[in-house]
């Protein structure tokens, strides 16, 4: 009896250490599962969503689609009830080609760091910016393959650049522009060489320096959150838009102060060599940025996710074009039917612009008005509206607004 009492006991004691190591796995398998469960609700969670970059400050480089992205801060300066650091009395840039001082900038002494908004033409000095924009700006500018970029500034300045007024065309400029470029008028000149070294503020007569080239790679980094490429603008407003946490309409666009095909010249395989080497300063700025650019896509947004932003931009232009414009494209300065659309006349080129669809409702109208705005135009009608108290800018041209304002 005592043999089974003892073998009853341990046999008890057995099935109850089988069950609390059976209990003990189960509840450790039932944690583990809690935590897997909750790292997977956590993946789900959607992130805290991003707030606008109300803050900006755009340098405005030449001949880059400048334009086109500085209608996009318009809009956006439009859309937010923002205020934009405009050019003071009838300037329509901000003392260009001096070196950028405050005192350039409407009511600046009244208004003192209060502007959100920056993206006239300037050459880029950061101490003076910083006495406009607030600490927490957003910089970002925009750079362009140079050897495109040159030809684009020989056709736009040929008339008022004296380096380039007397050369037949951009091949005989390229093949000896000593013969016409005199370092002596550099602030006459200053298209027909390093126009973007310039723009960021930089000598661009100074000597292709490794040394000193990196130091103002370097500098610029430090100034500018941000360097979009114009060789890849849906791209690069994409990458635009989430960084500053804008919606698809914020950067949506219709292309401005472009110009007709048949005024561009073509280059000769030793001009395009030759812009590499005149434009040195130029050319090493854009390899530069160009790399950083898609080193900065693949580590924020990566190439698929890209792929389908750009191609989500692209259909939402579609779908504005076939509202906002009668021939669903740039039309030739001569069949802009509105010359209060017209944009500014330059050089050699035919700036082209746009025709608006008839009978669009009045919100249709005034965002469609506001995407082929030119640069002029828009400048002078948000300064009317900023500075109602000041002469209005004298543009030579009735702006297309008026009319509508007053219905």
């Amino acid at each position: 009896l005592c043999f089974l009492s003892r073998h009853i006991k341990c046999l008890i004691i057995f099935n109850l250490c089988l069950g609390l190591l059976f209990l003990s796995g189960f509840f450790h398998m039932k944690n583990k599962n809690y935590v897997i469960l909750k790292s997977h609700e956590e993946l789900l969670i959607p992130s805290m969503p991003c707030r606008a970059k109300t803050n900006v400050m755009f340098l405005k480089t030449h001949k880059t689609a400048s334009s086109t992205v500085l209608n996009i801060m318009f809009r956006f300066a439009e859309r937010y009830n923002l205020t934009v650091a405009l050019p003071a009395d009838q300037l329509v840039h901000l003392g260009y080609p001096k070196t950028f001082m405050a005192h350039f900038v409407e009511e600046f002494e009244a208004i003192g760091q209060n502007y959100n908004i920056m993206c006239n033409h300037l050459r880029f000095n950061p101490s003076e910016v910083q006495k406009v924009m607030a600490a927490n700006t957003f910089y970002f500018s925009i750079l362009r393959n140079p050897i495109p970029l040159l030809e684009s500034s020989y056709v736009y300045y040929k008339n008022s650049v004296p380096a380039f007024r007397f050369s037949k065309d951009v091949n005989e400029y390229l093949a000896s522009p000593l013969k016409f470029y005199h370092p002596a008028d550099y602030k006459q000149n200053i298209y027909a060489r390093n126009i973007m070294w310039f723009d960021f503020g930089y000598d661009n007569n100074a000597e292709d320096d490794n040394k000193y080239i990196q130091e103002v790679l370097k500098e610029i980094e430090e100034n500018f959150h941000l360097i979009l490429i114009a060789d890849y603008f849906d791209e690069s407003m994409v990458l635009l838009k989430h960084t500053l946490c804008w919606d698809l309409d914020d950067v949506v666009y219709f292309k401005l102060n472009s110009r007709s095909q048949d005024t561009v010249q073509t280059l000769t395989p030793e001009s395009k060599e030759r812009i590499k080497a005149w434009c040195s300063l130029d050319w090493k700025l854009y390899l530069h940025f160009n790399q950083s650019f898609w080193r900065r896509i693949e580590e924020t947004i990566g190439l698929e996710v890209l792929e389908k932003e750009v191609n989500r931009l692209r259909t939402r232009q579609k779908e504005l074009m076939e509202i906002c414009l009668l021939e669903q494209e740039a039309v030739r300065k001569d069949h802009i039917k509105n010359k209060a659309l017209l944009p500014f006349q330059s050089g050699a080129a035919n700036i082209l612009g746009y025709n608006l669809n008839q009978d669009l409702d009045n919100r249709s109208l005034r965002t469609c008005q506001r995407m082929v705005m030119p640069e002029l135009q828009y400048t002078s009608y948000l300064y009317a509206v900023q500075h109602p108290h000041k002469k209005r800018k004298q543009l030579g041209f009735p702006l297309p607004w008026t009319s509508f304002q007053k219905k």
